[in-house]
């Protein structure tokens, strides 16, 4: 089974547009350009760029001026096959057939040729049919920024004479035209980039010619967090890798509480709980903080490690029932009574044998990957067991007489943490290494295969006790198959497992 990848669409806000042009349309500062697509002329450009900087000065808004918005979209590497002037046409035009806007569009590699990608600039603002023009029925007067003001006095220096920068627009005169109409406030919202992603990655998997390179969009509101782009040259990639580490941390404890049988709505309570709103509301008091997002999600993971440690206490209790109930009932006789075997009347036709499904003939490959996960999962619990009791001893060891044994103890404490990490790691490999993206996408495979297959085992009880014949178990030939071919489907992963690290579009 291949590994369904996400979709990498990003977009950014541009406050310098003609240098941006420059940049990605220019052969001379591209190494890697193979095509440049435009829906407009560039003198288009030049004035929604003067026209956005005039109305973020009559706005009075502090910070740049956003003059356009660029969206940077990654493309499977087979697209390279495709001829790239008509593979950039088809993306620009798809943008403006469903935003109605002009674009301009530059298809590049980076410079090891291992990140194909487009550079979609689009504009916020359309241009007007017919322009606005406003007439000054009396002196207009405007001072050093552009501000109006009601007198001339104002714009005056001590000798009387106009101010550098300032300037009177005579009566009669056109004080102001527009020819663009105001931005369109949708671009601006979550809604849209979630809509572009979607929109283009269904564009993206018409045109891909092998399965294994079909995107999907990544569900923001299921119980995963998504990584971080670091891309090239960037001067916040250690802060962005120190942040995908902890979200690596609380992916895979949902890994663990989803093969503990904690139900995902509860992992979505907590997650949504414990860092969505609260992440929220931090930002509106006091703006993005990344020391508390990591404080965050280490709460939130320690809030899903309680949940996980709750279902195996309740497994474990429920054991001990079992067994205790089984110790004290006295063994019975069973009688056992000759049953004939019902035959079929000769007059009747024998029917057919139920036949496996697909999904069912892959359950018991799938049962072999599931019961790795729960040894995983259970020598992982009884690590944290061991690290519990060594944290409580630490916390016993106090005084100067106890500093060697206190000192051994926290060696101890950090091996199992070391250990209990790796074991993590190792749970969410198990399924990728099989070709899932994470253990939520392999337990739902896992489960419809097991419907089905005891679907097939009571169409074949029923077969059984109709015709009074036996069926076939699986035979050590098709175990034999099933091994081979989960050793060749873990050997493929691997090879398309490795997914281009350098994605940053240059």
């Amino acid at each position: 089974m291949p590994i369904v990848r996400n979709s990498f669409i990003q977009m950014s806000k541009l406050t310098n547009l003609k240098g941006r042009i420059n940049y990605i349309s220019s052969h001379a500062r591209q190494e890697n350009l193979y095509a440049v697509y435009e829906t407009t002329d560039r003198k288009f450009w030049t004035e929604l760029a003067k026209c956005n900087q005039e109305e973020f000065k009559k706005s009075g808004t502090e910070g740049k001026c956003i003059e356009a918005r660029e969206l940077i979209i990654a493309l499977p590497e087979s697209f390279v096959d495709y001829e790239p002037d008509k593979l950039l046409k088809l993306f620009t035009e798809h943008f403006k057939q469903n935003y109605d806007v002009e674009c301009i569009a530059a298809l590049h590699h980076n410079k090891r040729k291992t990140n194909y990608h487009v550079h979609l600039i689009f504009s916020e603002r359309k241009l007007l049919d017919d322009p606005v023009e406003k007439i000054a029925t009396r002196n207009m007067f405007y001072d050093e920024t552009g501000k109006h003001v009601r007198t001339k006095k104002e714009i005056l220096d001590e000798a009387g004479q106009l101010r550098s920068g300032c300037k009177i627009i005579p009566k009669g005169e056109v004080y102001e035209r527009n020819i663009f109409t105001i931005k369109d406030s949708r671009f601006k919202s979550d809604s849209f980039l979630d809509e572009v992603k979607r929109s283009y990655t269904d564009l993206i998997n018409i045109y891909v010619r092998d399965d294994k390179e079909k995107l999907k969009v990544f569900d923001k509101n299921g119980v995963y967090l998504p990584m971080k782009k670091v891309g090239k040259n960037n001067p916040k990639a250690e802060q962005i890798e120190t942040d995908n580490r902890v979200r690596t941390m609380w992916n895979q404890t949902v890994d663990r509480a989803l093969v503990s049988g904690v139900p995902e709505g509860q992992i979505l309570e907590v997650k949504q709980s414990e860092i969505g709103q609260k992440a929220k509301a931090s930002i509106q008091k006091s703006g993005r903080n990344p020391a508390l997002f990591k404080s965050l999600i280490m709460t939130a993971i320690y809030a899903l490690e309680l949940l996980i440690s709750k279902v195996f206490k309740m497994a474990l209790e429920k054991a001990d029932k079992v067994t205790e109930g089984f110790a004290k009932s006295e063994p019975e006789q069973t009688k056992v009574r000759a049953v004939n075997e019902p035959v079929m009347a000769k007059s009747e036709p024998i029917p057919e044998m139920p036949k496996k499904s697909k999904l069912a003939s892959k359950y018991l490959r799938l049962a072999d990957i599931y019961n790795k996960l729960e040894k995983q999962n259970e020598a992982i619990y009884q690590r944290e067991q061991q690290l519990a009791s060594v944290e409580k001893e630490i916390a016993g060891t106090k005084g100067i007489f106890k500093g060697k044994q206190r000192k051994e103890l926290q060696e101890q404490a950090e091996q199992l943490q070391s250990q209990i990490a790796s074991m993590k790691q190792y749970l969410s490999n198990i399924v990728q290494g099989y070709g899932y993206k994470n253990v939520k996408e392999f337990l739902a495979e896992y489960r419809a295969s097991k419907a089905e297959y005891n679907d097939y085992q009571s169409a074949v009880a029923r077969w059984k006790q109709q015709t009074g014949n036996k069926a076939e178990s699986d035979s050590l030939k098709a175990k034999l198959q099933r091994k081979q071919q989960e050793v060749k489907e873990r050997e493929n992963n691997r090879q398309s497992h490795y997914y281009r690290k350098d994605r940053g579009g240059r």
